[in-house]
């Protein structure tokens, strides 16, 4: 009788999603809340483990709690990371639009947009980026607002 060592398991092929870079969703500052920083690291977790749960244990945050932020006003570009990063389709964000983000110019601007660094399918880290068309939008909306001043 032969005896045939068990096959090895097979890598799973790794798959790279793009992650789009997203506005973090405007809370009040707390230490042990969901600061940007945590949304980005949560974002990245989520991609590398896609489980929500093993991506709030290792965040140290809840999994109702991620839900609730998720659901926020503000949050459009949040889910959309979310989606992708689970690989689901989702609809693509303006983020250059108060409509589709939630969030008025001078937000957009002050928070800047994060993206999230994968390699080989694992989180190494967080970029953040200026939001250079808020910053102009923001600057157009200041400029119609001083023309309806009577400075004399």
């Amino acid at each position: 009788m032969k005896h045939y060592p068990p096959p090895e398991p097979r890598a799973l092929p790794i798959t790279r999603r793009r992650i789009p870079a997203f506005h973090p969703v405007p809370l009040c500052p707390r230490s042990d809340g969901w600061t940007p920083e945590r949304q980005a690291q949560f974002i990245g977790c989520l991609a590398e483990s896609r489980s929500v749960l093993a991506a709030c244990r290792r965040i140290s945050m809840g999994r109702e709690s991620a839900y609730r932020l998720r659901k926020r006003p503000g949050a459009a570009g949040f889910a959309a990371a979310w989606d992708a990063a689970l690989g689901k389709p989702h609809e693509a964000v303006d983020l250059s639009s108060a409509k589709a983000t939630g969030l008025d110019a001078g937000t957009r601007y002050h928070s800047g947009l994060l993206q999230v660094v994968m390699d080989a399918g694992r989180f190494v880290g967080i970029r953040r980026k200026p939001d250079h068309s808020a910053l102009l939008q923001h600057l157009a909306r200041l400029d119609r607002a001083c023309a309806n001043i009577d400075w004399a």
